[in-house]
């Protein structure tokens, strides 16, 4: 191993979890401004507003001396924006306004069992047994933690849950059909132009939905933190991740990413007040190990 090897894990591993951590943020911010009274729609609207510029500039970047994209490379950039982002993100914010953000992470965290549970649907790959005792585990921290909520929430943690897991499945419907679009565009091109094609669609719901004047009605605070939500939550852990993976790999990056949750439930509970629990901490526990095993598995 060289002198210079050390130092690029070290870096790529402080990067994945730096943008997992970042991107985690998310929800804490959103359940924030929830507070000032503003809705979904203008929420989101606000969001990718202010996060357009950031990934049009990414998207131009990496366009830079590459071919032109075909009629039939756009209809999927535009696919992918819509499951990917758009309707991933918004089911996303929907379902943050009746669960908290501790067990919306730990939701979104079953990503990757989406993503092999589609493609056995798909094409019935079959699964090994390391696989399914780490989904089993996943899932099963996830009921501890969802039945806690339900017995506090009732019928809105189980309206939540079911949000913020269309979301995660649509995210994984995404990550499943990107493939052949990643090889083809490459992968910062690609999430330029997909994002871009959901900030429009966003914008334009917002249009159609609510009154545009209503955004000078908003609290200067919910203003600054979807400024905050769309660049330090949204655009820059892209990049870090990226930059991540071009260090160390997409494994390695993910298993640094499993700080994310951790770190969603130590805010939520410093900043938005949520419980701190037995349950939570078992419920978190049990998703990291099985999310660990599944990744074993995978690798």
């Amino acid at each position: 191993m060289t002198a210079a090897r050390p130092k690029q894990l070290t870096s790529g591993l402080l990067l994945a979890a730096a943008g997992s951590i970042a991107f985690s943020g998310k929800a804490i911010i959103v359940k924030l401004a929830y507070r000032y009274g503003v809705d979904p729609v203008t929420l989101i609207m606000l969001r990718m507003l202010f996060a357009l510029p950031l990934f049009a500039a990414m998207a131009w970047w990496a366009s830079r001396g590459k071919q032109a994209l075909s009629l039939r490379d756009w209809a999927g950039v535009a696919y992918l924006g819509v499951t990917g982002y758009y309707l991933s993100s918004y089911l996303d914010f929907l379902g943050l306004q009746y669960v908290t953000a501790s067990l919306e992470r730990l939701i979104l965290y079953l990503n990757p069992t989406l993503v092999v549970a589609l493609g056995w649907l798909m094409n019935r790959k079959p699964l090994r047994r390391t696989q399914l005792l780490g989904m089993a585990a996943s899932y099963g921290g996830v009921l501890l933690v969802f039945g806690h909520e339900v017995g506090l929430q009732g019928a809105h943690a189980m309206l939540g849950s079911g949000l913020v897991l269309a979301s995660a499945f649509t995210y994984a419907v995404y990550l499943v059909y990107s493939g052949q679009f990643v090889q083809a565009l490459g992968s910062l091109r690609l999430v330029g132009l997909a994002t871009s094609v959901a900030c429009g669609l966003v914008l334009l719901q917002f249009v159609l939905l609510r009154p545009v004047d209503l955004v000078w009605t908003l609290a200067p605070e919910v203003i600054w933190l979807s400024v905050l939500n769309a660049v330090m939550c949204t655009a820059v852990p892209v990049l870090l991740v990226m930059m991540a993976i071009e260090r160390i790999g997409s494994a390695a990056a993910a298993q640094a990413g499993m700080v994310g949750p951790m770190s969603t439930i130590l805010l939520g509970a410093w900043l938005l007040d949520e419980p701190l629990t037995l349950w939570v901490a078992a419920g978190t526990a049990l998703v990291l190990a099985g999310i660990w095993l599944f990744g074993r598995a995978r690798a």
